[in-house]
């Protein structure tokens, strides 16, 4: 610690994960309405996942996450943001995408529907109305929280983004 003192730590490692904001032709976000055990209630979030198949790139994880829970794929991709969930205790890091250019898909071979996404709402919500659900709390993730105002913003001054393979 500064000055030379110790303390004790206990701390998560997380192999981390990818989010998506899939915007639709019409300026409307893929919104997912979740059951999270963990705060023992429905959440509203965008399509996300684990960085969990070995050697797979990050944004080649967002494509197969948003193909496995919303059956979509995207023609242009960009790299929204990099970040630490939880610094405090865990060293989770999240990419998370902006996909655009939408198209139905089937799930990939294998997939199997289960657990929470059995029970899981897709809906389109317009990107102005998903960035208010955040001031009203509506969104409660902070992933899709992030994401909703990140690409807000996007839409509202053109930034400029990072290429897809940075981390």
């Amino acid at each position: 610690m500064p000055g030379g003192g110790e303390s004790v730590r206990e701390v998560v490692h997380h192999g981390g994960a990818v989010g998506i904001v899939a915007l639709d032709d019409e300026d409307r976000v893929v919104m997912l309405r979740q059951y999270r055990h963990p705060v023992g209630e429905h959440m509203w979030e965008v399509p996300a996942g684990l960085l969990d198949v070995d050697g797979e790139a990050p944004v080649d994880a967002a494509r197969r996450e948003l193909a496995e829970e919303v059956q979509l794929s995207a023609e242009r991709w960009s790299l929204l943001t990099t970040h630490h969930p939880s610094p405090g205790f865990c060293d989770e890091k999240v990419l998370l995408y902006l996909a655009e250019v939408l198209s139905p898909v089937d799930r990939p071979e294998g997939f199997v529907v289960e657990h929470e996404e059995l029970d899981m709402t897709v809906e389109r919500v317009p990107l102005a109305e998903a960035v208010q659900w955040v001031f009203d709390g509506t969104i409660r993730n902070s992933l899709a929280a992030i994401g909703v105002l990140a690409a807000a913003q996007v839409r509202a001054t053109s930034p400029r983004l990072r290429p897809l393979d940075s981390v």
